[in-house]
């Protein structure tokens, strides 16, 4: 008879065991390549977010938490810049475009950020693309508002919808902005960053909503109408509207200017310059300040979670160890039951090779069966979870193919399961004909 065939009646007969190791070896897989996408796909994720961006300019803080804050909203910004310096700091001569950004507000539990024209013009993600408006326009005005293609998808929002901004982050609102709400004036094309995840205003409109809110109230302190409330009567001294400035015409739509922003984005005319802005920037003397270089902040992001990353990679392994070990200790525990069986097949012509090409063909059909099982829970687990871990932690986990890495582990995993198979199967390799036909059960 056909050893593949042999195999197969022999794990039926034992059903309940190699079931339970198929088992026990599909969840170490799943946890193995579960903590590599996640790691792999999150590097991906936070790497094309944003292209073409030179430098990023908040308020004093450490470079990876102006990071999180202005770029993927995984963290709340401390302070605000001054309208004053960003203007001030816009008008330098090697800069070739800004893009001012204003947070701090949501709409059921998605981010909204006050921005100009400027984001649409100038903002990159992936390999150097460009936004694209999917249905109606870039807003044209302080009520208008434009939404990334998730928010629209999931909220069923289309152009000309009416939203209500609230202030606060995440979930959890403290104050709906029902006097000042917007309308719905385009839908922006998928992107697989955290823009499609944000709800994009006008900086007027970020102004009003916040211009009558009490900063000292009872919903705690709130920059942005601090901001309004002190610099509302020097406005008009610091700004003399007439004068010609190309650069800064979409920033005041209706005539109307913003009194404070959370960060903005710079483009160079030369990206030799960068270090040399930088450090003017992190020097200016009208308020302190923050400017980082994106791929440096990403750098010292992954030196932080790197750590994290190959403890969880460890742990990883050791539990498909774990697995493995499962499967050996079934296989070596029901040797003892098996002599005689193997004892008859060698008594009807099988040789000593025969035997133990069976029991490492076991081992090895196990682990495939326990991968193939492992990969499939995988890719159930990644459709069921990739909303909720975009809409929680703002990442964006692709559903792809296995990557060459994955693939290479998967192959270490089949290689072990057929080492293993090895240890029960010299053992039976050894059993005599005699032994076999005479042990007592």
């Amino acid at each position: 008879m056909n050893p593949f065939v042999l195999a197969l009646k022999s794990l039926r007969n034992r059903k309940f065991t190699v079931g339970l190791t198929v088992v026990s070896i599909a969840l170490s897989v799943t946890l193995l390549l579960g903590v590599e996408r996640i790691r792999s796909e999150a590097q991906t994720s936070f790497t094309n977010t944003i292209a073409g961006t030179d430098l990023i300019v908040g308020a004093r803080t450490s470079p990876v938490q102006l990071m999180l804050s202005s770029v993927f909203g995984l963290s709340d910004t401390t302070n605000n810049i001054g309208w004053e310096s960003y203007e001030a700091l816009s008008e330098h001569p090697g800069i070739a475009w800004t893009i001012p950004i204003s947070l701090g507000d949501t709409h059921a539990g998605y981010r909204v950020a006050g921005t100009t024209n400027a984001y649409l013009d100038h903002f990159q993600y992936g390999r150097k693309q460009s936004l694209r408006i999917k249905e109606g326009r870039w807003f044209a005005d302080k009520k208008g508002a434009v939404l990334g293609a998730e928010v629209a998808e999931k909220l069923g929002y289309r152009v000309g919808s009416d939203i209500v901004a609230a202030h606060g982050s995440g979930d959890v609102s403290f104050i709906e902005h029902d006097e000042h709400p917007f309308r719905v004036a385009g839908i922006l094309e998928r992107t697989g960053t955290q823009v499609d995840r944000t709800i994009f205003i006008s900086l007027s409109g970020i102004d009003a909503i916040h211009a009558g809110m009490d900063p000292a109230g009872d919903h705690g302190h709130d920059p942005l109408a601090a901001h309004a409330d002190m610099e509302h009567r020097h406005r008009e001294e610091f700004h003399d509207s007439s004068r010609p400035n190309a650069r800064h015409d979409d920033h005041h739509l209706q005539g109307h200017e913003p009194s404070a922003i959370t960060a903005f984005y710079i483009g160079l005319k030369s990206r030799s310059a960068a270090l040399s802005v930088q450090r003017m920037i992190n020097e200016y003397k009208g308020e302190p300040l923050t400017a980082v270089l994106p791929a440096v902040a990403l750098q010292e992001l992954w030196g932080i979670v790197g750590i994290v990353e190959k403890a969880l990679l460890a742990v990883s392994g050791f539990v498909v160890v774990v697995g493995l070990s499962g499967m050996l200790v079934a296989i070596m525990t029901g040797l003892n039951e098996r002599r005689r069986e193997m004892a008859i097949l060698r008594s009807v012509g099988a040789r000593p090779l025969h035997v133990f090409s069976l029991i490492v063909g076991e081992a090895g059909f196990v682990t495939l069966v326990g991968i193939s099982a492992g990969i499939t829970l995988l890719y159930t687990l990644l459709l069921t979870a990739q909303p909720l871990i975009a809409s929680r932690f703002g990442l964006f986990i692709g559903i792809g193919g296995l990557s060459a890495y994955e693939l290479a582990l998967m192959g270490i995993v089949c290689l072990a399961g057929f080492v293993i198979g090895i240890i029960p199967g010299y053992r039976i390799y050894r059993f005599s004909l005699a032994d076999g036909m005479t042990v007592k059960v």
